[in-house]
């Protein structure tokens, strides 16, 4: 039995994981999805749900023998260029199409799955559905109106803003974002994510089936991915915080996640995010949490 990693030697964590893999005698290996169609090779029948896969190396894998495949990096497809852009999108399709097909066929072994990675990408419907489960989560508005946009701004002494599907740093909104002319123009490229700010502390819990793993995040930042030095300091949350983070990771579909929190100065906790596939090496060289133990456990579970 094999366990593929999605991603690369290119990506750390990828790196570290599959080093860690070997060094106790567990067969593994990357699965690139930047190699298909042209170096690597699948093939599913719909009928008896048989499959198998054909990597760069001249490996070859039935479904059967593939144990779990860790997501660390999903690249898409890379289809060669075509001289006829119609082509090149059906391609794409066709290419994807397998893929998705594979990723949604074999979603029992994935760590995490396809459709989990689809519903981390909604991240208003994450925040909605942590709410619903009686997590308690920041005041928060998705819109382009900027009408709306306003109105929430003016409910609260202070406001934060961030992309609605991620990818840059948070910010504190001011008078100058608010300007009707400047505003109209951004809203009108994109919608965006405005949340009340909330003062505390940043906490990280790592979940990972049933453990759970938390430190406290020490950081003058508003964005603790921008502080370098932020530090990081075990800490115990509380029985019911904990079972919350189980229950998210659940609730969300995820076999393992890193989940944010804010920490206010009266003990309540906020939900901010649940992460598909985060970072771990950083966290677990400074805090002695097992996470890459705890990891390789799941995957051979």
């Amino acid at each position: 039995m094999t366990i593929l990693i999605l991603g690369s030697a290119e990506e750390p964590h990828a790196a570290y994981l599959k080093k860690a893999l070997s060094e106790k005698g567990i067969e593994n290996d990357y699965l690139d999805t930047r190699q298909f169609p042209t170096k690597l090779k699948i093939s599913w029948q719909p009928v008896t749900g048989s499959g198998s896969l054909l990597l760069p190396s001249g490996k070859k894998l039935a479904f059967s023998e593939i144990k779990r495949i860790f997501w660390r990096t999903f690249y898409g497809v890379k289809v060669p260029k075509l001289s006829d852009s119609y082509q090149q999108n059906i391609a794409t399709n066709d290419s994807m199409s397998v893929l998705r097909s594979f990723m949604e066929s074999t979603s029992e072994k994935w760590v995490n799955s396809w459709q989990a990675y689809q519903f981390h990408k909604e991240k208003p419907l994450q925040l909605g559905l942590a709410n619903k489960i009686g997590v308690t989560i920041p005041a928060t508005i998705v819109s382009n109106d900027a009408g709306e946009i306003i109105e929430f701004a003016s409910s609260y002494s202070k406001v934060i803003f961030k992309p609605v599907y991620g990818g840059s740093h948070t910010q504190f909104l001011t008078k100058e974002h608010l300007d009707r002319q400047r505003l109209d123009l951004a809203l009108s490229i994109s919608p965006v994510t405005l949340q009340e700010y909330i003062p505390g502390t940043n906490i990280r819990s790592y979940v990972i089936a049933d453990k759970v793993y938390s430190a406290e995040i020490r950081s003058g930042s508003l964005d603790f991915r921008e502080d370098k030095k932020a530090e990081l300091i075990a800490v115990e949350l509380p029985e019911n915080v904990t079972k919350q983070c189980v229950v998210i990771a659940e609730k969300f579909g995820l076999k393992w996640t890193g989940i944010d929190w804010r920490l206010k100065p009266n003990g309540e906790y906020i939900f901010l995010e649940a992460n598909f596939s985060p970072m771990f090496v950083h966290f677990e060289r400074k805090t002695g949490f097992p996470i890459t133990d705890n990891l390789i456990y799941l995957l051979m579970g």
